[in-house]
């Protein structure tokens, strides 16, 4: 059995390091799952019940680790954080036919999205935040919301309108976040541009959020940069890279002279990378310091194996 906790937060914190024990912020750190959001798991589901010291400071074991990432194996596979808990306490390998909740909320959203009720779009989002580790809420749930909502607004009336206001409340949220987040963080951001065609590009945005919560500073610019400007805010900016999300066919000619100059490493993501899969090939070769990625998540993981965020 591990000593008992200490009452000082100095303290505590020392017995952590001694003892196998890890303060909330280093099990975010090392899971990917931010403070808010394991409190939450802890206080509605139970599914992590952590060390308190007398004074009420949650200490982490290594033990607790291996079940954070337990639950993100099951959310990762679309199960709903209410029904993790049975899933590994009973040890099952696979879950039972369940109601699916993301389905549930999706169609919360498209309705509210309907009517433009910010206030219940905003509101929904906000709880399954609390609950949801980032990167499953862009691949369980605004990912294929989106989806829906693409193949919703084709040709019908009223499209322009949902698209306009959902969109802006997207950037409008995500560029909120992305503020604060940038206020408290130090060192060279990741830049993110916009080389599409469409203003408001949602995916890019859900890309510089995934990094902003890694706790890397991003700059967004959510416009296409003229060549030579790019390496221009590179200089001024001195970014540890830079993404360029397009979902349009490129101009080759243009693209190299867009990267002429840039001298950081540069991801290209977003449906693009499947228009010139075989070009881009040819161009990474020739260019070291370029990847692509298909979508954001890959590019997302593309980020972390090479350090970056």
């Amino acid at each position: 059995m591990k000593p008992a906790l200490l009452d000082e937060p100095g303290e505590d914190i020392a017995l952590a390091l001694q003892n196998g024990w890890l303060p909330i912020r280093e099990v975010a750190r090392q899971t990917g799952v931010n403070a808010v959001t394991l409190r939450a798991w802890e206080r509605r589901y139970g599914l992590i019940v952590p060390q308190r010291t007398p004074k009420g400071h949650r200490l982490f074991s290594a033990e607790h680790v291996q079940r954070i990432q337990a639950i993100l194996t099951w959310l990762n596979r679309g199960v709903p954080v209410s029904q993790v808990k049975g899933l590994i306490d009973s040890a099952q390998a696979s879950p039972e036919p369940m109601e699916n909740e993301w389905q549930s909320l999706r169609q919360h959203l498209l309705n509210a999205i309907s009517e433009l009720a910010e206030r219940r779009v905003d509101d929904a989002f906000n709880q399954a935040m609390a609950l949801y580790p980032p990167r499953t809420l862009c691949e369980q749930l605004m990912l294929p919301l989106l989806k829906e909502l693409e193949h919703r607004w084709q040709g019908q009336f009223g499209a322009q309108m949902e698209r306009v206001f959902f969109l802006s409340w997207l950037r409008s949220k995500f560029g909120a976040r992305i503020y604060h987040n940038n206020r408290q963080l130090h060192g060279a951001p990741l830049l993110l541009v916009n080389h599409s065609d469409l203003p408001l590009e949602p995916h890019l945005w859900l890309s510089a959020w995934l990094a902003s919560s890694a706790d890397c500073p991003v700059e967004v610019f959510d416009w296409p940069l003229p060549p030579g400007e790019l390496a221009l805010a590179v200089e001024h900016l001195q970014p540890r890279a830079v993404l360029l999300y397009s979902s349009k066919a490129l101009h080759f000619s243009a693209l190299t002279k867009l990267l002429g100059g840039v001298s950081c490493p540069t991801l290209i993501a977003g449906p693009t990378v499947s228009i010139h899969h075989a070009e881009l090939a040819d161009l990474t070769r020739d260019m070291p310091e370029l990847f692509v990625a298909e979508d954001l998540l890959a590019a997302h993981q593309l980020l972390i194996q090479r350090g970056i965020v």
